[in-house]
């Protein structure tokens, strides 16, 4: 495995879906490698490409990896990491876009638009994941028909479901705060998403916005007088999110988050998806790529379907609220319990 700028991580072990499965004995089946040894697995250089590392990116990246590999392929990966510096994403771009690999991954919106940019006219198949809404974001055409040399999976998160809960834990919250970077197309389409569930809810929101994750600190100061505060799945953000943590706990307003990865390190609760999952959902899609030649044109934008209630009693006290009994009851993840 090479690594440039960034590298992977150990692998898990989880039990492989059907449809994985069902790529496994094809492979069992073929029994040659790309230039039609037989007896040998075949092998595949993969690129990916991630903006920055925080927990939900980087489960989603071993997720993909596992896919992959549990499928018995064998793989040279490439794995790059810009670590925060939007510069640094657009050298990634055109490294992998000339790195000759039979295909690039890339995680999260703003490194997939650089990489869409690099590979513009080439032949290389680019599968994104955990974009949030690859259209809007100008990655495919639509949904159902990419329509190019890109697609992949979103982790479009049921906001509306997640303010409900906010409101369930905390009736008395009248006042939202949302803290999001203004570069990130994926944060603006769940702010816009959030103040329509605003309206229903009868919350009214408030919002501030950052550039880089040096200014996530000044950032939250700005939201001192509301009742309680949400972070989108902002990478940005969630990347610094300790320093919300932090705010909420001194300034005694709890935080809710968009990702139930934020819930353990310090958030009281999310209705959210399941990053490793959908890591291996994109790992998945991809092997339908490489091993069976689908075109990622017609290939529809695929989104998870797996939402988890998480919730963190411990954060919640230190914010000074308690959780509903009945929160907690319906939680598939209680965080602390049976530590």
């Amino acid at each position: 495995m090479r690594s440039t700028i960034g590298g992977g991580a150990s692998r898990g072990a989880l039990q492989a879906t059907a449809g994985l499965a069902a790529v496994t004995v094809l492979l069992s089946g073929c029994g040659a490698d790309q230039d039609g040894g037989e007896g040998e697995a075949q092998s595949f250089s993969i690129g990916i490409a991630q903006p920055v590392a925080h927990p939900s990116l980087d489960a989603t990246r071993e997720g993909f990896k596992e896919a992959v590999e549990d499928a018995g392929v064998q793989v040279d990966w490439e794995e790059q990491n810009a670590q925060g510096d939007a510069s640094i994403e657009a050298t990634i771009a055109s490294q992998l876009a000339g790195g000759g690999h039979d295909l690039i991954a890339t995680i999260a919106t703003s490194q997939s638009q650089q990489i869409a940019t690099a590979t513009q006219g080439g032949e290389t198949p680019v599968l994104f994941m955990v974009i949030t809404d690859p259209e809007a974001a100008g990655l495919v055409e639509s949904w159902e028909a990419p329509g190019g040399h890109m697609t992949g999976t979103s982790d479009l998160n049921p906001v509306d479901e997640q303010l409900e809960l906010i409101t369930e834990i905390d009736p008395s919250v009248e006042t939202l705060g949302i803290l999001y970077a203004s570069g990130e197309t994926n944060s603006q389409v769940q702010v816009d998403l959030a103040e329509a569930a605003a309206e229903n809810l009868g919350l009214d929101i408030r919002t501030a916005t950052v550039t880089n994750s040096a200014e996530v600190q000044q950032g939250v100061e700005a939201l001192a007088e509301v009742d309680a505060l949400w972070i989108p799945t902002d990478n940005v953000v969630v990347s610094a999110l300790e320093s919300v943590v932090q705010f909420g706990q001194q300034q005694q307003i709890p935080l809710f988050a968009a990702d139930v990865d934020s819930v353990d390190r310090g958030a009281v609760a999310t209705y959210g998806v399941d990053h490793h999952a959908i890591g291996r959902q994109s790992g998945q899609m991809a092997l339908r790529i490489l091993l069976e030649g689908e075109d990622p044109a017609t290939m529809p934008v695929e989104v998870s379907e797996e939402h988890e209630l998480h919730v963190n009693p411990q954060a919640a006290e230190q914010m000074g609220l308690e959780v509903p009994e009945e929160i907690l009851d319906a939680a598939d993840v209680v965080v602390g319990e049976g530590d």
